[in-house]
């Protein structure tokens, strides 16, 4: 069985939008959650986020970064496997005065994905808060959380556009400036989301928080994701992935992220250097 792809677009100059058919995933898919894609029968699984569900497609914010998501982007027209959603997804309930925050590709699925369904239930405020390198890497307002929330901001890390930096300064004025906040969701960084737990911490914010780990099942077999949370070892793919900053142990998590670093560059070298090759080389 494949899974077609119906739409794909840049966001900007490394970011790209896939729109894929998948409507046993569409059904059940709850914000918070993700999917793990195979783009050939014998190639890796990747964990991905999913922005929004419509029509029985589900739609996701890709980064080409590895060798499978170059493989993507360079013409692929459907996938081998779209497994899931897997993980835990938020509680869609009435929070009150909720922020949602992102820096990086898959925290901006989740920050369109959350604002969507949160703004739907009565009682709600929704603060959305993303960060991009420039005013040039800013995704088109089509694919912004800032339809769904009452109030949306946007940062730069070079000072472009808004306030220079990440979504922690932002969120930082907001505290200083006595705005009342219940919740904060969040994803993106592995060192902004460390920076940003002081700050929550401090000020006593309960929130949840996408911990990017590096998966290869996604099913809690292989154990490559466990991430520690108050000292007791957690899997991301079955116990979160979206858990307490607070509680997390950064320092442990982003050694563990960058683990296989050199591994993930020879493979996106090769894959490269021999385009159009056997799949088995692929790998």
């Amino acid at each position: 069985m494949s899974f077609k792809i119906t739409k794909m677009l840049d966001l900007d100059s490394i970011d790209f939008f896939v729109d894929v058919e998948a409507p046993e995933v569409a059904e059940r898919f709850h914000p918070g959650q993700f999917v793990m894609l195979m783009t050939r029968k014998e190639g890796e699984r990747i964990p991905m986020s999913i922005q929004k569900v419509r029509d029985g497609k589900i739609s996701m914010f890709i980064r080409k970064l590895g060798k499978t998501s170059r493989e993507l982007r360079d013409g692929l027209t459907s996938f081998e496997n779209v497994i899931g959603p897997l993980g835990h997804g938020i509680e869609e309930k009435k929070y009150g005065t909720v922020v949602v925050v992102s820096d990086a590709v898959c925290g901006h699925a989740e920050n369109f994905a959350i604002c969507e369904a949160l703004s739907k239930i009565e009682g709600n405020e929704i603060i959305s808060i993303q960060t991009f390198p420039s005013k040039d890497e800013i995704y088109p307002d089509e694919y912004l959380a800032s339809q769904y929330a009452h109030r949306h901001f946007i940062t730069t890390d070079d000072g472009s556009y808004g306030m220079k930096g990440t979504y922690v300064e932002e969120l930082k004025k907001l505290i200083d400036n006595k705005v009342h906040i219940d919740f904060v969701f969040g994803g993106g960084r592995l060192p902004t989301m460390k920076a940003v737990s002081t700050l929550l911490a401090i000020n006593n914010i309960d929130n949840l928080f996408t911990t990017r780990q590096m998966m290869v099942d996604g099913s809690g077999m292989c154990g490559a994701c466990r991430i520690y949370i108050d000292g007791e070892m957690k899997l991301a793919c079955v116990d979160g992935p979206m858990f307490d900053c607070r509680k997390v142990n950064w320092n442990r998590a982003m050694k563990r992220y960058a683990m296989f670093k050199k591994e993930e560059k020879i493979a996106l070298e090769y894959y490269e250097a021999h385009k159009g090759g056997c799949g088995r080389c692929q790998r």
